[in-house]
């Protein structure tokens, strides 16, 4: 299915959510645009100020994104949506990203590409995308196996300050998401670290930028608040992720991270994105309607 193939409407009644017309209210819920639902939410804010811009990483709905990017950023957006962060482009030219873009109401402020479209001959290609697109950070999602040692995290700092030097100039810049094996310790050693602490170390701060993620952080025994005390201002990007007891993925409220304790250090750490995701919901529109509900009574 092409996006725009068909109404968008239709398109998301078909999905059996009826998001267009249902979530108006929902949507409409910052800046003097909220609705009932939204000033419902509005009466139980436990943050000051509240989140001002909730995202959404795209990779939640990418079996979505693959039938119809149109109707999923329109989706995206009628939940309540402000921001998206891009997993693939599915095919479409920026031209067309951006228009859909435009048309949702939505930006874009990150898309995470992988390491040939951050090193020669992509890179150029990369800058150029997201100039068109609007989006401000280019962020390597993960390494493969065989970069997890200390020389490893070296290189991937290496290859990441070089892409941000040459992004710079356009005003881009680069960022590092983390999984749970960053925190992994590398070397056999007493002077043993982790590969996370080698990369941070190895990284530019004035051209590479960090995008925590809560759930995996969590799982691997990291401590965020610490992190954001040893790198404060580092972390403008963060992928909201709730975990459930046993360490698996939950819609964001559902799980046991202590969301109101993190993001009151949003200063400290230097929070300015919030995405929200979830890799393996069951139902992915209705997941991130979940958490988007959650976040915006914050």
């Amino acid at each position: 299915m092409k996006s725009g193939s068909i109404d968008r409407k239709r398109f998301l009644q078909a999905a059996g959510l009826g998001l267009l017309a249902g979530c108006a209210g929902e949507g409409a819920s910052r800046g003097g645009e909220q609705g009932e639902a939204g000033t419902a939410a509005g009466a139980r804010h436990t943050l000051d100020p509240p989140l001002d811009r909730i995202g959404v990483q795209l990779y939640t709905v990418r079996s979505l994104m693959a039938d119809n990017v149109a109707a999923t950023l329109d989706a995206m957006a009628a939940i309540g949506y402000r921001e998206v962060e891009f997993a693939g482009y599915f095919g479409h030219t920026t031209g067309e990203i951006r228009g859909w873009l435009d048309a949702a109401g939505l930006t874009a402020p990150a898309a995470h590409v992988g390491i040939p479209e951050l090193t020669e001959p992509g890179l150029d290609a990369s800058i150029e995308a997201a100039l068109a697109i609007g989006h401000e950070w280019l962020v390597l999602p993960s390494i493969g196996p065989e970069m997890r040692t200390a020389d490893g995290y070296r290189e991937v700092a290496g290859i990441l300050n070089a892409a941000g030097a040459q992004a710079a100039p356009a005003g881009l810049r680069i960022g590092y998401h983390n999984h749970g094996f960053e925190f992994e310790t590398v070397g056999d050693d007493a002077a043993a670290r982790t590969g996370y602490s080698i990369l941070v170390e190895h990284l530019d701060p004035a051209l590479v930028d960090l995008e925590i993620d809560f759930h995996w952080s969590t799982v691997a025994g990291a401590d965020a608040l610490a992190l954001f005390a040893e790198y404060p201002g580092r972390f403008p990007l963060c992928h909201v992720k709730d975990m459930t007891t046993d360490g698996a993925m939950a819609d964001v409220g559902a799980g046991v991270i202590d969301w109101a304790g993190l993001f009151a250090r949003s200063d400290q750490a230097g929070l300015r994105h919030y995405f929200v995701e979830h890799d393996q919901p069951d139902d992915p529109l209705a997941s991130v309607q979940a958490s988007h509900r959650y976040l915006s009574g914050m």
